[in-house]
């Protein structure tokens, strides 16, 4: 839920505070608390528990917990849950242990205590600091309030460091601190920071620098590892637990580049090259070399360096004779990113194919069978001419199937107005809809508090209400993406009207064109090629949200 909108709005005057203090209790432990007893979610509520005892005045609607957030930002489920109440009307009341679980981010904390709390005459309190915004002997915090977060922020800075600091000391130590260890090793058991040796890994390791040293090359040796049944590093270590998602595993294949990464790592040679990497404005790049920390002799080593140098000095052979070798112009790829083999799903390779006495050509060609191994896929083969030309055909075939059929339905554009003020009436109903169980809910809380309501009713009631309030939100957007469809349908006709003209006229295919129409091509062994068009799917899907519409 986006909050930028109230940083935006006009600060009102302090309001006075609703007698009737329905409070919303906070309370959050970041993972840098997580060891320190004083401030665990159990202490703080406890705190605010005897802070309660002794105003009984308070009623408690609602306590929200974000366990291992971060006070630098306000981007936490229960912070977000407790301003949507807020809105609602549900608490007027925020209570925390003290400013630092509110937040340590100087500029936004002092945003919602100073600014966003009075605007929605909300009171609040953060016990330790003896603060209450509705106490008239808080009126000189204005400046304290401001410092102390300053001083939290300055505290959230601080531990940030010092968690980095002891990270660069540990590996100038020569201690591993990553998280998953290189393929071939495994963390010692009584100490995560020390690398042993993984005897069924540190075989293929071996066999990998022995091919290296031997001249194979990178695909030669990927191929050859697939072709021996070896399971690639990522479902290798799927096995032993120590990676459980599965978007982290790939399709289980040895690839070229992880055949490179493990080749190029220092790591098997028994030092420890760590640092390699840096977060950048949130982002992770390559650090310089200088920035890198080695430490030599860090752990058993799985081959020796004499061999890790001759096979580098192999690699950067073979990467000078990539670089050397003379480089031929190529016509723009059409197809890029589009087209597949059909069988094995893997993109198609193309290649330039140089003839003596007539114009070079370009085909199409799965190179599975070349990259993972043998057998591994039927194949697919087709000139690029040939594929572009029955391209051109089925484009035209289709879009003018998909515009005869579309045209039938732009007839009755003119009754369409009739259905967009349906639509609009539908959602004009709902909106009342909403804000008539806006009013049963605030109608709650009076309930509650003049013991016309147990507890357990006022949940039931309360839950059953916002239950009913998504589910009509949700056909509000249902009908809003009608409204949408209906305003788009004619300039939606005229492109592929356009597209359809064109290619009658010139069947030449553009990589416009076919980034317009063409989601996805498939060729097989038998040049069968399939096409999944977008302008197909859009239009179906216009139907079928019209169709909910006059439904709902």
């Amino acid at each position: 839920m986006a909050r930028k909108s109230r940083k935006e709005t006009v600060v009102l005057p302090a309001p006075e505070i609703d007698p009737s203090c329905r409070a919303g209790i906070y309370v959050r432990l970041s993972v840098e608390d997580k060891h320190t007893h004083t401030v665990s979610i159990e202490t703080q509520q406890l705190i605010i528990a005897r802070y309660l005892e002794q105003n009984p005045e308070i009623i408690v609607v609602q306590t929200y917990i974000d366990n291992g957030a971060t006070g630098t930002n306000f981007h936490r489920p229960g912070f977000q849950q407790m301003l949507s109440d807020i809105e609602a009307g549900l608490i007027n009341c925020v209570i925390v242990k003290d400013l630092s679980r509110l937040g340590r981010n100087v500029i936004d904390t002092g945003y919602y205590i100073e600014r966003y709390f009075p605007m929605q005459k909300v009171r609040f309190i953060a016990v330790n600091d003896r603060y209450d915004s509705s106490s008239p002997d808080n009126a000189h915090d204005g400046i304290i309030i401001p410092l102390r977060n300053m001083i939290n922020e300055a505290y959230a800075m601080d531990i940030a460091r010092k968690i980095k600091a002891q990270q660069r000391q540990a590996m100038k130590d020569g201690k591993y601190v990553g998280g998953r260890t290189p393929y071939g090793y495994l963390k010692a058991p009584d100490d995560c920071h020390q690398l042993i040796v993984d005897p069924v890994a540190a075989e293929v390791v071996k066999t990998m620098f022995q091919w290296a040293a031997e001249g194979a090359g990178l695909n030669t040796i990927a191929v050859r590892l697939n072709e021996a049944g070896y399971l690639s590093p990522s479902h290798y270590k799927r096995t032993l637990g120590e990676i459980t998602h599965e978007n982290l595993v790939g399709n289980g294949h040895w690839q070229t580049r992880t055949v490179a990464k493990i080749l190029r790592a220092e790591v098997y040679t028994g030092d420890l090259v760590q640092g390699v990497s840096k977060i950048i404005d949130h982002k992770q790049v390559r650090a310089s070399a200088d920035e890198w920390t080695t430490v030599r002799g860090t752990h058993e080593a799985i081959i020796s360096r004499e061999l890790f140098a001759a096979v580098q000095k192999a690699l950067d052979q073979a990467a000078q004779q990539a670089k050397d070798r003379e480089i031929h112009s190529w016509s723009p790829n059409l197809l890029k990113g589009k087209i597949f083999c059909a069988h094995c799903g893997r993109s198609l390779h193309r290649q330039k194919c140089v003839r003596r006495k007539s114009q070079e050509v370009y085909v199409y060609h799965c190179i599975s069978n070349n990259r993972i191994k043998k057998g591994v896929c039927p194949g697919a083969f087709i000139f690029e001419k040939e594929l572009l030309d029955t391209l051109a055909d089925m484009i035209q075939e289709q879009l003018d199937t998909t515009l005869g059929q579309y045209s039938l339905g732009l007839e009755n554009l003119s009754k369409e107005a009739e259905e967009q003020k349906n639509i609009q009436a539908k959602i004009a109903s709902r909106k009342q809809e909403i804000q008539q169980l806006r009013t049963y809910q605030r109608g709650l809380y009076e309930g509650l508090i003049q013991n016309h309501l147990s507890k357990d009713e006022y949940f039931t009631f309360k839950e059953k209400y916002e239950a009913k309030i998504e589910a009509i939100s949700k056909e509000i957007e249902q009908l809003k993406a009608g409204l949408a469809i209906l305003a788009k349908q004619l300039e939606q006709y005229k492109m592929p009207s356009q597209d359809a003209q064109h290619i009658k006229e010139d069947r030449q295919l553009t990589a416009a064109l076919i980034d317009r129409l063409i989601d996805r091509v498939e060729v097989s062994r038998e040049k069968r090629i399939t096409v999944r068009f977008r302008f197909q799917s859009e239009f179906e899907h216009c139907e079928e949200v019209l169709s909910q519409c006059r439904n709902m």
